[in-house]
Parts: C-alpha cells; structure tokens; sequence
C-alpha cells in the first residue's frame, strides 16, 4: 500500500518536522504500508483564507497527480482540511482529511471536544470545520498556542529541552479546556501532534490527547482495506460527484498554468 501524505509546510524551512513526520509515519505504518510526504512552497505562511485556498489548489493537484501516480490513498495532512471535499469528489481512491478523521475519532472517546491549535487565527475554521463534520455542538473550546511552524525545529532536530518546553506549553494552554469541561483534546495540527507522538497514554488530567497523526494514517490504511475488501467508496451522488476527466484536466491546467485569459464584450454585444 502506497500513501501520498500532504502537508503544507517547506522542506527547506522546516525540515526537521517533515523528515521527523516521514520516519514516524512509515514506522508506525502497517507492514507492507509505505508513506511519502510532500510539502508546499510557499508554504502555508500567511495565516488566512486567502493562503488556505492557494495552498489548497496545490494540494488537490498533487492529489491529482498521485492517483496517477499509482499512490492508493490520499491524506490531508493540513488539519482545516482546505479543498478536502473538491479532493475526495475527483479522485477515486480514498482521501483522508487530518482534521475530519481527528474529530470523528475524538468524539468516539468523550462527549466535550478541545482543541489546541498553532495559532488562534485558526479557531473560526476549526468552528466551521466541526459544524461541517456534524460535531458543532461537542465543541468546548479552541486555544491557541501562539506559535509558528518554525518554532517547531529544534524540538523535531532532536532538543529535548526544547521538545520538553513545548509539551509544558501545550499543557498549560489545555488546562482552560479541562476547566471548562473538555474531557478529550485535539491537537488541531499535525505539528503539535507529531510532538507529542513519543509521550505513552498522554493525558491533562482526565482528557485523553489525541494523535492526530497516527489517526489519519490509520484512517487511509483502513479505507485502502475497505475499498478492496469490498469496494466501499464515498457517495457519487450529491456529496462527492465524481468530477470528469475534463474537469480534472481544466482544474490541473489552472493550477500548473494559470487561469484562462480575461475577455471583454465589445459595446456592441449583448450581455
């Protein structure tokens, strides 16, 4: 089984996080599982809706590709999940969202969800994201750590100490969330949660953290079992029509070349 992993970082800028992100995932793969993770550049470096959705254009082509490609899954390595839905309705292995996978799995272990997210500018999505996936109302709260994806490189270049200081960050962030009732928490990024893989049975008081890195691989590999076990696959209804080879085409031809050239009605056409 072969699995394309997206994530919206640089290899050059970070990294020690994608070359610590790809060890961990193809050691806790499933025999005969392998994981190739991609990065973007320009990463995902200004937070906002407008770089979520050109990073996104990036993300689905390279989905695009990797179908072709041979790979037999798709993960969305990106917690908001941009273009997931566009992704899942084009290709026609599985594809697996971060934060979707995350979220349903956590609310299978407690009834109050809270998130932990790099940065506050997130919570909003992470709002619309669990409206989306029908888990509004189990949301208890969404902190942020103050952090960028740099901030990150010591801890994955092998700085304990460094690794150590942000793990007490992260927990003195989710006391809030316990205080107002979350009984699970969510890392709402593959960076924080790659932090915390190595800690066993991790909790803040009663609340369970959930890996949300090892959620979503283990997301693709049963989805991968499952459509050959007995070709289980998303609704080709309303939901996740599949696109035509016209569409995938028109869409690859945009994002690798940019888009069609703007044209004019003449005054004397109609409009």
């Amino acid at each position: 089984m072969k699995i394309f992993w997206q994530s919206f970082v640089d290899a050059s800028l970070n990294g020690p996080y994608l070359s610590k992100l790809s060890s961990y995932l193809n050691e806790i793969a499933a025999a005969g599982t392998s994981v190739q993770v991609a990065g973007l550049t320009p990463p995902d470096r200004d937070f906002g809706r407008l770089s979520e959705l050109r990073c996104a254009v990036t993300a689905i082509d390279n989905g695009l590709k990797a179908e072709d490609d041979g790979f037999d899954a798709y993960v969305m390595g990106h917690f908001q999940d941009p273009g997931l839905y566009e992704l899942r309705s084009a290709l026609q292995i599985p594809v697996v969202g971060t934060g979707e996978a995350t979220l349903l799995a956590a609310s299978q272990l407690g009834r109050r969800l809270g998130l932990v997210t790099i940065d506050k500018v997130f919570s909003t999505y992470h709002y619309e994201q669990a409206d989306r996936y029908g888990l509004g109302s189990r949301i208890g709260g969404i902190v942020g750590l103050g952090c960028k994806p740099e901030d990150f490189s010591e801890a994955f270049a092998g700085n304990e100490s460094a690794r150590l200081s942000m793990l007490a960050d992260f927990t003195v962030c989710a006391q809030p969330l316990i205080e107002a009732g979350c009984d699970v928490l969510v890392p709402a990024g593959v960076l924080p949660g790659l932090l915390l893989c190595s800690e066993h049975n991790l909790r803040v008081a009663h609340a369970p953290v959930v890996n949300c890195a090892a959620v979503a691989l283990k997301s693709a590999e049963m989805w991968v079992q499952l459509q050959r076990l007995n070709g289980t696959q998303p609704s080709r209804g309303p939901s996740f029509a599949l696109a035509s080879r016209r569409a995938r085409d028109d869409f690859s031809r945009l994002a690798r070349h940019g888009g069609a050239s703007i044209t004019t009605a003449s005054s004397g056409d109609r409009p």
